[in-house]
């Protein structure tokens, strides 16, 4: 399987159309997974950019904080299962935060996107209870062949607690949100894969994906200033490669993914 981290703007969207299809070939990928919360400028989601990118190969497209930014996505995610928001907000928003797919040969794998509440999202439900709560009904090798589990979180603290939490009962935690690819990879001591952040898709000659001026402004200024806009070039495909055990369903390997724009390339052998 194939995580890939948050989608910033029209270089990480054309990084990853381009060289998504590539990558599915190449690593016989058989369910691939986007977070797409910053896709439309760096805020949001649109319809025509989530068709995008299914087109491209994402199996599931997940989202965090910004994932209302496009208000049209109010309108078209109820009618769409493959986009996901955070599981734990409140009852009756629209869409889903969890939903099982078909990834061929009879395998199901079960996808759930939450979001943290440090620095975050206090008032959103409780992510640790929600997320109890479809585990609860789906057994990791019984009736589900995989378990991935999208957290969209600030700290690297809550992400750790959240892998420990769900350790030997889903396939990867993986996090998102800070846009910076942490060197954590790694199997959990109860065999579920992990990383803190799979970082971003999108241009690292910026500050998270965004043009460096305003940014920088914002801290020395201590204005806002006008809206920030996504740097606009060459991106790095940043993400999460793990191959799992027929059997159990826990991970059996996980290696970073790092390809193109500046950052220092990581591939995974075949």
């Amino acid at each position: 399987m194939l995580f890939l981290g948050d989608v910033v703007g029209r270089a990480g969207r054309e990084a990853v159309c381009g060289r998504l299809p590539a990558l599915r070939r190449e690593l016989k990928i058989d369910f691939a997974i986007v977070n797409g919360e910053n896709a439309a400028g760096g805020f949001g989601i649109t319809k025509a950019i989530s068709e995008s990118l299914f087109e491209a190969g994402a199996d599931v497209i997940t989202g965090g904080n910004h994932s209302w930014d496009q208000r049209e996505a109010l309108s078209f995610i109820d009618g769409e299962p493959r986009l996901l928001r955070p599981l734990n907000y409140p009852t009756g928003t629209p869409g889903r935060g969890a939903q099982l797919y078909d990834a061929g040969r009879g395998r199901k794998v079960l996808v759930l996107n939450v979001m943290g509440q440090l620095f975050m999202a206090p008032d959103l439900d409780d992510p640790f209870a929600a997320v109890q709560g479809v585990l609860a009904r789906h057994a990791l090798g019984r009736n589900v062949a995989a378990i991935v589990l999208d957290f969209h979180a600030e700290t690297t603290s809550e992400t750790m607690a959240m892998g420990h939490f769900v350790d030997g009962r889903v396939s990867f935690c993986v996090g998102s949100h800070t846009h910076v690819p942490t060197a954590d990879a790694t199997i959990l001591p109860g065999g579920s894969g992990f990383q803190c952040d799979a970082g971003m898709c999108g241009d690292y000659d910026s500050v998270i994906g965004m043009e460096k001026s305003g940014s920088v402004d914002r801290f020395v200024r201590k204005v806002r200033g006008e809206r920030l806009s996504p740097a606009s070039g060459p991106a790095t495909l940043c993400g999460l490669f793990v191959e799992t055990d027929d059997a159990t369903g826990l991970a059996t390997r996980v290696e970073p993914l790092q390809v193109g724009g500046r950052l220092r390339q990581l591939m995974p052998s075949v």
